[in-house]
């Protein structure tokens, strides 16, 4: 039985499994940005696939936050475009 690994989300600060999140990275150089890369390397946030915590995420410029930097808005247009394509 495999173990259930659960992270939280930036949104709603709720603990769920992690194949229920998105996870945006951002490189060490807070240059580049991936969105949904299981792999990539870097510092890593989770955002609930919902249309709700995507758009206090977006509102609220929680991404900003947690990264402790400014991001370009460009990361959150793309954010949303993941939730389209996912729902």
């Amino acid at each position: 039985m495999k173990k259930e690994v659960l992270r939280m989300c930036i949104a709603c600060r709720q603990m769920r499994d992690k194949k229920q999140l998105i996870r945006v990275v951002v490189s060490r150089d807070n240059e580049a940005y991936q969105i949904n890369q299981p792999r990539a390397e870097g510092r890593g946030a989770y955002v609930c696939k919902t249309e709700e915590c995507i758009d206090r995420c977006c509102r609220s410029k929680l991404l900003n936050k947690a990264f402790k930097c400014n991001l370009p808005a460009t990361i959150y247009d793309d954010l949303k475009k993941v939730e389209l394509n996912e729902g």
